[in-house]
């Protein structure tokens, strides 16, 4: 056990958040068993291709039938990544992957959602599948041209823009993409290997050919793709973390040396203060410090302290906190989708924490001592403000609580339903009078978590702002496991 002051880290963070606690109000706590019910139904009114029967989100209908036919392979199916209608592999890889983290650490705590969150990552598994073994030698990364896309507000159900088709190949190689459609691939295996052992066989078998190739052919997919790829989703990071990532889930999944060395030559040098679909070096310490901590195996040490290392720049009234915080209490990173970056730290806060407490382990930022109750109180504060306990008394998650965003960046949730508006909406038609309409959202996407508020609090529920009012598959995935973690268990 770790040494130091006696002042550990959880009175300085009662007073980092004494306003914050006060000035969102002495409420109970969520009810996190009905936000984690609605963060995973969210991922049905994500879903592109053909809908199933028992399908609850209703104003949705099948969309993106023909995906793929520009290179005649099946590409039907997968989710779309926030507002718009274009699928990009590179964060629905990750949003599988946190999917699986969420259901592998915390499974057993979410009862029968369980089941829907093994639900929610297939449906993005079977068509990354698809991507990975479609045609030797390419790698699927995405479909739609998001440049077109983008100048269009309308229904997924009505797509009329080029369903362009893109890969990665060893001639235009996208290590980056790769690699976390490998962790993706490797993290689900692991969930379905007694629920559905063929499926897991073949998960792993995918995920291994695709981390062969991310590592044989090394290259940043953005310089591959262009403008398919930046400015939505470069690979600001390069990609030497997702083939870490991949690596490391591949090792979780096998056990096997040869992924161990792989690890083992890249190092362990990034010192991250962030946690997202671009950067995952600080998803991959928390992930191999697991076998630190909780098998004692000592090859893993400098991951656990790399781990620490990040906690420490996360933790307000840290001596390394790089880490702002909003007068409430948020945690605030950069101004575009914040709540992007809250949930996938507070994830690894709230599993970093698990794990401490497993093993009743402390840690030092400088000479203040570090408790998992203190990780494990900022990642229930973090996931408090988004439920509502904040300045505003608004929850942003739609359709949780009485007070949430109405008129989120989203076409298929802005524009009417083709049950009540049959007739097709093209490309400009969506922009009046809906888009430009100060009107709430006529579809509820109940689940969904927007961008998030600016620094100071503060939250307009524009639907044009798309940088806050903007939901997004990656920002819910993260929030998955802190909910079902908390659902159970006190702070």
């Amino acid at each position: 056990m770790a040494r130091g002051s006696a002042l550990g880290l959880t009175s300085l963070l009662l007073t980092a958040f004494v306003f914050g606690l006060i000035a969102a109000g002495s409420d109970a706590s969520p009810n996190y068993n009905e936000a984690l019910a609605k963060a995973l139904l969210f991922f049905e009114g994500q879903r592109s291709g053909r809908l199933p029967a028992n399908q609850q989100i209703r104003w949705r209908d099948h969309s993106g039938l023909s995906d793929g036919s520009l290179e005649h392979v099946d590409l039907t199916g997968g989710y779309y990544d926030a507002g718009d209608n274009v699928k990009f592999n590179f964060p629905m890889a990750y949003t599988t992957t946190m999917l699986s983290w969420g259901a592998l650490e915390y499974g057993k705590k979410m009862g029968p959602q369980l089941k829907n969150a093994q639900v929610a990552i297939r449906w993005a598994t079977d068509y990354l599948l698809k991507c990975a073994t479609a045609t030797p030698g390419r790698l699927y990364v995405g479909v739609g041209d998001p440049n077109s896309d983008h100048k269009c507000w309308e229904r997924p159900e009505d797509m009329d823009t080029v369903r362009s088709v893109y890969f990665v190949s060893p001639s235009n190689p996208g290590s980056d993409v790769a690699g976390e459609t490998a962790a993706a691939l490797a993290a689900a295996s692991i969930v379905f290997r007694k629920a559905d052992p063929k499926y897991s066989r073949l998960l792993l078998k995918t995920a291994r050919n695709v981390m062969e190739f991310a590592i044989k052919y090394r290259g940043a997919y953005s310089d591959s793709l262009g403008s398919a790829a930046c400015p939505f989703y470069c690979s600001y990071s390069g990609y030497k973390d997702e083939l870490l990532w991949g690596a490391a889930w591949l090792f979780r999944a096998t056990n096997e040396v040869y992924y161990y060395n792989f690890i083992k030559s890249l190092g362990a040098n990034d010192g991250p203060d962030i946690f997202s679909w671009d950067n995952k070096y600080a998803g991959a310490y928390v992930l191999l410090s697991r076998r630190s901590i909780l098998a004692k195996d000592t090859n893993f040490d400098q991951y656990k302290q790399q781990a620490e290392a990040f906690m420490c720049r996360i933790l307000p009234n840290s001596p390394y906190s790089s880490t702002q915080y909003t007068k409430g209490g948020l945690m605030y990173k950069l101004p575009a989708s914040n709540l992007q970056y809250v949930t996938s730290i507070t994830y690894l806060l709230s599993t970093y924490g698990k794990y401490m407490r497993a093993k009743q382990l402390t840690f030092n930022c400088g000479n203040s001592v570090v408790s998992s109750r203190d990780l494990r109180f900022l990642a229930k504060r973090q996931v408090d403000y988004i439920l509502g306990m904040n300045p505003l008394k608004m929850s942003y998650m739609v359709g949780y609580g009485s007070n949430f965003p109405r008129k989120i960046h989203h076409r298929g949730s802005s524009l009417p339903s083709k049950a009540s508006h049959p007739q097709g909406i093209g490309c400009d038609g969506g922009f009046q009078p809906f888009y430009y309409s100060g009107s709430p959202n006529p579809n509820v996407l109940t689940g969904a978590i927007v961008g998030g508020p600016n620094q100071d609090d503060g939250y307009s529920d524009d639907r044009s702002d798309y940088s806050h009012s903007e939901p997004a598959t990656y920002i819910n995935a993260a929030l998955v496991g802190p909910l079902a973690y908390l659902s159970t268990t006190s702070a």
